[in-house]
């Protein structure tokens, strides 16, 4: 099985969980650069490493694993005291109907196959089941992932591992693709032709008459201290969500707020005549580029509202297109919409122990993605080291 992208449930070791084949402990700052190297050559097919992009690869995991409590990712040591694997957790905390829940995010989870015989990552998975979390998840797993995970009894949420993308502008929206996967195609190549397929396209990716054509319906955009204020407020119809301090979500916004792939990060919102919040969403995005949702959230039946919106800032910008994660309450929506495509993008999925959390699951009375996941992070899409 190859485990360069596999994700599980995570957990905690206390002290270094040891076999004939290696051991298992917390990370520690001294293994970052052996890590980053790996994670380099793992998840951007780097077999030549440039120490600029593993120094600022080390440095970003240092504040994402090493900032604070202790660190809760973990690495397999093989018998000879070389790395064999890693896998990255962050702790989190959930609430069910009041009752406070320690949760773990897993990240990256990949082994070194020059180093590893095949004992690291059970070794890694084993470690993290020995831990104190009330629940387990992850939002990106592959499809090795959910073959390793099922029979561990990790519940898959199929709506939540699609990926939805609306196209607006389908010739740029191809050059977009193309600069990203061959940052050094020339836009003399691409941009020409690019608008003449648009001009001729254009009638035919006109925006859709929008729900929220109503003039009681209003959106405008704010910043990161306003959705952090507002966002809590929308989470209150789950069961099972998030419970952030009044500090956290504002500094877990501004680490997500240092991804750069897709542009700088927006946030926006929908309310009515009365001026009552409808819905809030934040995206990334720049003029030229696709715009990348990393949260939505909206009131009972304002979800459409909701979208619309958040389509129509990302036109504004001058967005190519919009793409982002499915979640249940909104795929009515999302159907309801022109130009839009879906596409396996990555498994979310829950563990956990304890009944009424496995319920909460199984009926889709969960917040999770975004913010309760791993997409956020630098590591999910920056190229580091480059210029």
């Amino acid at each position: 099985m190859n485990l360069v992208s596999a994700k599980a449930g995570p957990g905690q070791v206390g002290a270094p969980l040891e076999s004939q084949h290696g051991s298992v402990r917390p990370l520690v700052a001294e293994d970052l650069e052996q890590v980053a190297a790996l994670f380099l050559m793992k998840f951007r097919h780097r077999r030549r490493q440039r120490d600029r992009a593993i120094v600022q690869t080390a440095d970003y995991m240092r504040g994402l694993y090493l900032d604070g409590d202790e660190s809760k990712a973990l690495v397999q040591i093989n018998p000879q005291g070389r790395l064999g694997g890693f896998m990255g957790v962050l702790k989190a905390r959930y609430e069910l109907n009041g009752r406070a829940l320690s949760a773990a995010i897993i990240g990256p989870f990949m082994t070194d196959s020059s180093t590893d015989h095949g004992w690291a990552g059970p070794q890694l998975l084993r470690a993290l089941h020995q831990g104190e979390f009330d629940l387990y998840l992850t939002d990106s797993a592959n499809r090795t992932s959910l073959a390793f995970a099922r029979p561990m009894k990790y519940q898959l949420l199929p709506v939540h591992c699609l990926e939805w993308t609306c196209i607006f502008r389908p010739g740029a929206m191809a050059a977009a693709v193309l600069r990203r996967k061959w940052p050094g195609l020339p836009r003399l190549a691409l941009d020409p032709c690019a608008r003449a397929f648009d001009a001729l396209a254009r009638r035919r990716f006109e925006p859709s008459a929008q729900h929220s054509s109503s003039q009681r319906i209003h959106r405008e955009l704010i910043d990161a201290a306003q959705f952090a204020e507002q966002l809590p407020a929308l989470m209150t119809d789950y069961s099972l969500r998030p419970s952030w301090t009044d500090e956290e979500l504002p500094r877990l916004l501004a680490l997500a707020a240092e991804k750069r792939a897709d542009g700088p990060l927006h946030f926006g919102r929908t309310y009515d005549e009365t001026g009552r919040m409808l819905g809030c969403y934040a995206f990334y995005g720049q003029a030229g580029g696709i715009a990348n949702l990393l949260q939505i959230q909206a009131s009972g039946s304002h979800w459409g509202v909701t979208l619309d919106g958040l389509i129509a800032a990302a036109r504004e910008m001058g967005c190519v297109g919009i793409t982002g994660q499915t979640q249940n309450r909104f795929m009515p929506q999302l159907f309801g919409h022109k130009d839009v495509f879906f596409r396996y993008a990555g498994g979310t999925m829950v563990r956990s122990r304890i009944a009424e959390v496995t319920e909460a699951v199984r009926s889709g009375d969960i917040f999770i993605g975004g913010l309760m996941g791993d997409r956020w992070t630098r590591l999910s899409s920056d190229d580091f080291g480059r210029a």
